[in-house]
């Protein structure tokens, strides 16, 4: 609390702190506006990346007052670009003002939501915003899918026990929404020749796996663990395989597609 009041004054933010939640209620003064944040998940990056981890906190919550501050002067331009970002299915519905954001399903452990890029950060729009605009639905989802297939789709690549695994990180805040690019991980596919896995643990990272022995899942398992656990917005520590177009959670059938293709071998 002590490093966060350095570097966001008192004069302009006022702290709530709820013991019994562990969430901290940052408001903005002059906005009237305010966000709640989790302190375990920054504790937790603190003790590895130290003061950087809270600088990435600091930013991420000016940039995130900035936009509010945009968007209350009516200075957030709808025709902006818009993408989707992947949250935890816990991630709230509805937005600190109780409006509801635009969603979609996606798995049992993810939900798209769909965000406003506004250079250094991005708003997650709610269906007021698009009231406001008279753009419907359908609408901002057809564009977001559309600029997802235009990131880029770089990689690197590491081999670990037989395994191969690839990992996009951009840094562009959309690493985990390459997920929904279809024609990219049809692409991926057909240069594995194992088990093909997708992991999104953090918003700014999508790993996937050519799992060719039972090692490749331990490591996997380890590896996304560690990133949801450093991620700045984590999403899931649980990986997919991906077949026939599906995501299938990791723990129901790795290991025994593994040990069938083996057998079948």
């Amino acid at each position: 609390m002590r490093l966060f009041k350095t570097k966001m004054t008192e004069e302009i933010y006022m702290y709530d702190y709820n013991r019994e939640t562990n969430k901290l209620r940052l408001t903005h003064k002059q906005l009237g506006k305010g966000m709640d944040i989790s302190i375990p998940p920054i504790l937790a990056k603190y003790e590895t990346k130290k003061e950087e981890a809270i600088n990435e906190v600091v930013y991420t919550i000016q940039e995130t007052f900035s936009a509010m501050e945009k968007e209350m002067a009516g200075e957030i331009d709808p025709t902006l670009a818009v993408y989707p970002v992947i949250r935890s299915t816990s991630f709230p519905l509805k937005s600190n003002e109780g409006n509801r954001f635009v969603t979609k399903d996606h798995t049992a452990e993810t939900r798209v939501y769909y965000a406003l890029d506004l250079g250094n950060t991005y708003r997650l729009l709610d269906e007021k915003m698009l009231a406001s605009w008279n753009v419907r639905e359908t609408e901002i989802r057809e564009r977001a899918l559309f600029q997802v297939r235009n990131l880029k789709t770089n990689y690197k690549t590491d081999e670990v026990a037989g395994n191969i695994f690839y990992f996009f990180n951009n840094n562009d805040g959309y690493d985990a929404s390459r997920i929904l690019n279809e024609s990219l991980l049809k692409e991926m596919k057909k240069q594995i020749s194992g088990d093909m896995t997708v992991s999104v643990p953090h918003q700014d990272v999508m790993i996937i796996g050519d799992i060719r022995n039972e090692t490749g899942y331990d490591v996997l398992a380890q590896m996304t663990m560690h990133f949801f656990t450093v991620g700045t917005v984590p999403i899931t520590s649980l990986s997919f395989i991906y077949d026939k177009g599906d995501l299938e959670p990791i723990f129901i059938l790795a290991k025994n597609r593994v040990t069938k293709e083996n057998e079948d071998k």
